[in-house]
């Protein structure tokens, strides 16, 4: 199907107003497809020419005002409306529909463990006309009535409340819905498992498939104490009340986001459905997530970019506010996290060749599928830092003045970034168009570098700041055994250079700059204050002082200017006292993963797994009762493991010395590891796979059967993955994917880079943006750091029919590539 253009989206809506969708769709005519009739009703404000967009396996019938349009002139996805008149039409669309199993549409799944069928939308961005046919852009707006006919004992959600038909079996209607886009339009059908409640007038409820049952009841009344103080939270923020009838929360399978805030039906990946055991930043994680989604009821379904331009106005604010009133309303304190692992998703995506402003020109998004690569850490993680940074600025009050001003214009429209500035700026009298060409039209974290010298009666910092944003941040100090001193506030002018800061007395051993986070900047500390960092990190009291600090660490390995085993040693001596899990599972997944993968020589790999499975060990060993630290010391144990020997008498005893017990995870876990140290067989991971027949314990077989050293096992893994039959589902590829590459079988590997590329261009030719986004990232080959790779990449992308998705995927990983090689050549 070829892209919407923006050229072509303006067009279309200058001469549309679209008024009412009815969607038809029949769910029992098979396995393969489903049966959808799609009648819209709009008005031509001007005679002219459009097209709708529809992606059947087979067109019935169209008609346009009553009259037969030829179905041979479906083209490429699109349906030629020519020569409309002014004037009320009506286009009526009967096909049939392809069920998915990428995550794209509709897609259907059937369940290892019990053979139920169950069946979601993804409508997102692009993919309503996988469903119905459409007017497919966001700025035309519609209310839908939508009907559903499924097998009798299946549950059926919708945008609005589903009702069962009286008289017919398996026939439902959901209510109609406000005025929404069709990326937002959504459905759910099958024997889920529901847990339901009322709140604020509203049906709240929850919803998994039957298998996983047990594992959504032990933790619903979390689930919905979090859903419920989130909803009353963002009542106190914002004037304008929740829009839509409904609250349901359907976790489904195999998909390929985190989550999709469809109105009244936020769709949530079932991975949030702890069936193992799983630690407090999971469950902060997953709290977020339902913040997140909640936010977008506001920020993308209640008011919604015109263009995919304004991309953040959606995630950046969803992200921002997901964190911030997690915080606030629920017993989670997310933002370490946000600091560790969700802004490193912005920063390494700022620092490659693909980086893009947060708020890009409307000329850099020419059309859907350049849209959909912007999805990124820079729209997410780096635009919801810019927010904090611009509340800390505007001041709160100010900000959720224009906040709501905003809504109160927009609601039930769309909006643009000029449209916000204008609400900011009204609410607050300062300027905000300056403050947001520098922050959200720029490209790259600023770097602030402190230098410290000394007087008699004072010590002065010298702040170089190499970038061109303006700053609000905190100067922390401290002690030379941790001990607070005093904070101050500066603010930085927006431009490069250096400035001046004089503060009286004795200057003290540590200097932190960005004390709190409140700003999105790469960080250098002067080299007194790192050294009294690295003694005393871990005595810090405040844990966003200790996040800085990990990192301007992480950051300084990656830039060649701190010896990875310096963050080693760093992370050994502080971490057993880390008290917060967030910051623990950040500090190790980076040391286990890039560092000792790549960022150091493959010779000196095991030392530093050695290293790091002491660690685990010592935390294991502690006595330390916190289930969430012993999890995370269980899983760092179980990946830095050098010899079977460990894991075999843990497998055979079912539980690491002093716990955790080996719950499914643990044990799929462990396998793997085993297998990429050549210990396991295949009838063994056949016999795991036995007694775990769920889906989870499908991808842990593919992860372990691609791991095993042996060539037919990588052949068939390889076959799996990008031969034509094409059979695996985004979830399998991936940890198909996820097993193949690893680091222990170099020598085995290192041929199969030549057939990498060329394998992963034919088959995102042949499966469209999700599973050549995979082969780009989740089935690059990670583990070989070396310039032959990043020469056969290159040569690669010198090609002319690479799709978006796979450039961009590929591009990023030659990035990571080279700069691994950077560092291993210092």
């Amino acid at each position: 199907m070829a892209p919407l253009t923006r050229t072509e989206a303006e067009a279309r809506a200058e001469l549309l107003d679209v008024h009412r969708y009815e969607i038809d769709l029949d769910l029992t005519r098979g396995d393969r497809t489903f049966a959808s009739t799609t009648t819209i009703r709009f008005t031509a404000r001007r005679p002219g020419d459009t097209f709708a967009e529809l992606r059947p396996t087979t067109l019935h019938r169209a008609t346009l005002d009553g009259l037969d349009l030829d179905p041979h002139t479906l083209t490429d996805g699109r349906l030629p409306l020519p020569a409309l008149t002014a004037g009320a039409h009506e286009l009526t669309v009967t096909a049939d529909m392809p069920y998915s199993r990428t995550g794209e549409g509709l897609h259907r799944f059937t369940d290892p463990a019990d053979g139920l069928t169950y069946l979601y939308s993804m409508c997102f961005l692009a993919d309503a006309p996988l469903v119905f046919a459409a007017f497919d852009q966001p700025d035309l707006k519609a209310v839908f009535d939508l009907a559903v006919t499924a097998p009798e004992d299946w549950t059926v959600l919708g945008n609005g409340i589903a009702t069962p038909v009286t008289g017919q079996p398996g026939r439902h209607r959901c209510a109609t819905t406000p005025p929404i886009s069709t990326y937002l339009v959504a459905v759910a059908a099958g024997p889920y498992h529901s847990v339901r409640t009322e709140h604020a007038g509203l049906t709240f409820g929850l919803h998994v498939r039957r298998s996983l049952a047990e594992h959504l009841d032990k933790d619903a009344d979390e689930l919905l104490d979090i859903t419920r103080r989130c909803f009353d939270h963002y009542h106190e923020l914002f004037d304008e009340p929740y829009p839509f009838d409904s609250y349901d929360q359907a976790f489904v399978p195999e998909f390929n986001a985190g989550a999709m805030e469809n109105p009244g039906l936020v769709t949530i990946s079932e991975n949030h459905i702890h069936r193992a055991a799983a630690t407090d930043s999971q469950r902060a994680d997953r709290a977020v997530t339902i913040a997140h989604e909640m936010a977008h009821m506001w920020f993308g379904d209640l008011v919604t970019l015109r263009w995919w331009d304004d991309i953040w106005l959606n995630e950046s604010f969803a992200d921002y506010l997901g964190y911030r009133v997690t915080n606030d309303a629920t017993d989670h304190r997310p933002w370490p996290e946000f600091s560790t692992g969700r802004k490193q998703f912005g920063y390494d995506a700022d620092q490659r060749a693909s980086t893009h402003p947060v708020a890009p020109e409307p000329d850099a998004v020419p059309d859907t599928a350049a849209a959909l690569l912007n999805f990124d850490g820079i729209s997410y993680a780096k635009g919801a830092s810019a927010l904090r940074q611009l509340v800390t600025w505007l001041g709160d009050d100010a900000f959720l003045t224009g906040l709501n001003d905003h809504f109160a214009r927009h609601r039930f429209g769309n909006a643009t970034l000029a449209d916000l500035v204008d609400a900011m700026t009204r609410a607050s009298g300062r300027p905000v168009t300056d403050w947001a060409d520098a922050w959200l039209r720029t490209t790259g974290p600023d770097t602030l570098t402190a230098g410290i010298t000394t007087t008699e009666d004072a010590w002065h910092l010298r702040l170089a700041h190499a970038g061109a944003r303006p700053h609000r941040l905190r100067l922390g100090t401290y002690t030379a055994e941790g001990t607070p001193l005093d904070r101050h506030d500066l603010d930085l002018p927006a431009a490069a250079g250096t400035t001046d800061h004089t503060y009286p007395g004795p200057r003290p051993d540590l200097v932190v700059l960005n004390d709190g986070d409140l700003t999105y900047a790469k960080i250098r500390l002067d080299p007194h204050s790192w050294n009294t960092a690295r003694r005393t990190l871990s005595a810090l009291p405040d844990p966003l002082t200790r996040t800085v600090l990990w990192t301007a660490a992480r950051d300084m390995v990656r830039d060649g200017d701190l010896p990875p085993e310096d963050y080693l040693d760093t992370a050994r001596g502080h971490l057993p006292a880390e008290p917060v899990t967030a910051i623990l599972e950040a500090a190790l997944a980076f040391a286990t993963g890039p560092l000792a993968g790549r960022y150091l020589p493959h010779h000196r790999r095991p030392a530093a797994l050695a290293t790091l499975s002491d660690l685990a060990h010592e935390l294991l060993a502690a006595g330390d009762t916190d289930p969430a630290r012993r999890l995370v010391a269980a899983r760092t144990a179980i990946d830095t493991a050098t010899e079977p020997a460990p894991l075999r008498a843990w497998r055979q005893a079912g539980t690491l010395p002093g716990g955790p017990a080996l719950d499914p995870e643990l044990r799929w876990r462990l396998l793997r590891r085993l297998a990429a140290l050549g210990a396991t067989t295949e009838d063994e991971i056949d016999a795991e796979a036995a007694r775990d027949t769920t889906a989870a314990g499908a991808e842990g077989a593919a992860r372990c059967r691609a791991a095993l050293p042996d060539p037919a096992a990588k052949e068939a893994a390889w076959e799996a993955m990008f031969g034509t039959a094409d059979t695996l589902s985004n979830y399998l590829f991936r940890a198909t994917a996820e097993g193949f590459w690893q680091h222990e079988q170099r020598e085995l590997l290192t041929p199969w880079a030549a057939r990498y590329f060329p394998a992963a261009v034919d088959l995102a030719a042949r499966r469209g943006h999700t599973l050549g986004a995979l082969a780009g990232r989740a089935a690059f080959p990670h583990t070989l750091t070396d310039p032959e790779t990043l020469r056969l990449g290159e040569e690669t992308l010198r090609r002319d029919d690479l799709t978006p998705a796979l450039r961009r995927g590929l591009g990023d990983q030659l990035d990571e590539l080279r700069r691994a090689l950077a560092v291993l050549g210092r």
